[in-house]
């Protein structure tokens, strides 16, 4: 799995309308890594130290609810 580029994620953050971080970088790993699978990304997220404590603070514990967050948003 690859790992996130968060030099990258600060350039894609400059040029969003977004506010939230958490969707900020989903949609950096959905137009960088061109990966749309829950699954996929919940495990990204999961592997990284920041990514995970922004998927605790939303209380998302498995792809299922993660995925039922980006239907949402």
């Amino acid at each position: 799995m690859a790992e996130i580029n968060w030099a990258e994620y600060k350039e894609h953050k400059k040029y969003t309308t977004k506010q939230d971080n958490f969707e900020i970088l989903l949609d950096f790993i959905k137009s960088y890594y061109n990966i749309s699978n829950a699954f996929e990304i919940f495990d990204m997220l999961n592997n990284d130290e920041t990514a995970k404590m922004m998927l605790d603070k939303r209380k998302i514990t498995d792809a299922e609810k993660l995925e039922n967050f980006i239907l949402r948003h």
